[in-house]
């Protein structure tokens, strides 16, 4: 598969494929980035960056010498921006697309521009011994909705793909709260299939626990 030059936008949590993410740009470099995939109709990607506080032996593996942030991650395309006040421009963004980084440098500026390649994941219906994920989190956001919850306060933006195995997962990664180097670890898995059934896993637990 084709390499191509991803900006980056390291952040301080993990980020799914599909969902939606909200920003406020301040700082120089990424306003630049920002004016120029909206000017170009581009992605940047976000992948999650470690501080140095939160560094453990797990998190280390993720690591290489040059930069402090997973080599995996998710493109973002921006779908709205609000430019009305000056040096600052606040985006809604929807995830695409996995990626992994295959090399990377540093601009004079501080913005990082690696060469990546996409992951594709093949959609994969949720089997049966695996719909009580599908059903809870339904429940979800049906009941959020009739809060008149929005979207962007919901974090799960439609079509709701609900019988999609990496959907489903990626959005209930998303919602537990899970140490961060685990949810990498979660975005990392190859198979959906596995995503599922972990999450499965800490459902029942969970429920278990009530």
């Amino acid at each position: 598969m084709a390499t191509y030059t991803l900006p980056l936008f390291p952040l301080s949590s993990v980020v799914f494929p599909d969902g939606l993410l909200t920003l406020k740009i301040f700082e120089a470099r990424y306003l630049d980035m920002v004016r120029s995939c909206m000017r170009n109709n581009t992605d940047f990607g976000v992948v999650t960056l470690y501080p140095e506080s939160q560094l453990n032996l797990q998190a280390r593996e993720h690591l290489t010498p040059k930069f402090p942030f997973a080599t995996i991650g998710t493109t973002f395309s921006i779908e709205d921006a609000d430019v009305s006040c000056l040096g600052l421009i606040n985006i809604t963004c929807r995830g695409k697309q996995k990626f992994e980084i295959k090399s990377t440098r540093q601009q004079s500026d501080g913005l990082w521009l690696s060469e990546v390649e996409d992951i594709v994941e093949v959609n994969m219906p949720i089997p049966d011994d695996l719909q009580t994920t599908r059903k809870h989190l339904q429940k979800i956001i049906s009941s959020l909705s009739e809060q008149d919850i929005t979207e962007l306060k919901l974090s799960i933006a439609k079509p709701y793909k609900l019988q999609d195995c990496a959907w489903v997962a990626n959005r209930w990664c998303e919602i537990l709260n899970i140490p961060l180097v685990q949810k990498q670890r979660m975005l990392e898995l190859e198979s959906p299939l596995i995503r599922l059934e972990l999450i499965q896993d800490m459902l029942s637990k969970e429920f278990s626990n009530e």
